[in-house]
């Protein structure tokens, strides 16, 4: 399998605020996850000195997919004690690479993914680490813009879910064959405890929106939490783009993580 290199060329121009992961304390690589009667491309990251089953944390794409910022995320929590991985949830219909800008990249390959397709895959995703190093009992999920919305389906779909936490994901919005459902529609579904982490300042998640998941998860008597960050915008936690805010970034990173330890990363 061919090393990927670099960011996806539809998420230029990029920031001089990237950060990188040493690896000096990790293991890291490519590797082939079969689903659903495919081999599915994961990036998967988890600590040298690890012993026995670690925590697994699902990192599930931006819709740029699996570029440099996803791989070095799953690095960030390998440091942290995890095993991480992160699948090419397109691959089927097609390669982000091959779009050279936003509008483009979301109406060819994007709005073709099915949200079935990419659960299902999710499911062989937590399969494939608890063979590998993974402890099944503690699996959860966090989500960035697209994935966003995705950790919010899932903590809807898989009841071993122990935690999801949903980076400025997509609340409400028309629905379609290939999405029949949002967040706001599966409150009442949620088997896991969600962290939601959102942008004020972010025109493509109204802070209406973000009003009526709460009332919806409210109503369930749901297990979630959402915090808005009032100076961020949209992908306030991609570093490698305008749109970073370090501030939110790094708290929201912090809530991630107690997140976890609160609802399952621990024995």
């Amino acid at each position: 399998m061919t090393q990927k290199t670099g960011f996806a060329p539809a998420a230029s121009p990029l920031a001089s605020t990237i950060v990188s992961t040493p690896e000096d304390a990790i293991s890291s690589g490519e590797t082939s996850i079969p689903s659903q009667g495919d081999n599915m491309p994961a990036f998967h990251a988890r600590p040298k000195q690890a012993t026995g089953p670690l925590p697994v944390v699902i990192v599930v794409q931006e819709i740029f997919g699996v570029h440099e910022h996803i791989r070095d995320i799953c690095r960030r929590l390998a440091l942290e004690g995890y095993l991480a991985i992160a699948p090419e949830l397109y691959f089927r219909q097609g390669s982000p690479d091959d779009y050279a800008d936003i509008p483009s990249l979301f109406s060819g390959l994007v709005s073709k993914v099915p949200d079935a397709q990419v659960l299902a895959d999710l499911d062989h995703v937590a399969s494939w680490a608890s063979r590998n190093g993974g402890d099944a009992h503690r699996l959860l999920i966090t989500g960035f813009c697209w994935g966003g919305r995705i950790a919010w389906l899932y903590a809807a779909h898989n009841p071993q879910l122990k935690a999801a936490v949903a980076w400025y994901g997509k609340l409400v919005g028309d629905k379609s064959l290939n999405s029949p459902k949002h967040p706001v529609d599966i409150a009442v579904e949620l088997n896991a405890p969600v962290l939601g982490l959102y942008g004020g300042q972010d025109p493509s998640i109204s802070l209406e929106s973000v009003d009526t998941m709460r009332h919806a998860l409210r109503a369930a008597n749901a297990h979630a939490d959402i915090i808005v960050y009032p100076e961020a915008g949209h992908a306030f936690n991609a570093d490698y783009r305008p749109s970073y805010h370090e501030e939110s970034a790094k708290d929201g990173w912090q809530r991630m993580l107690e997140w976890f330890a609160r609802y399952g990363a621990k024995k």
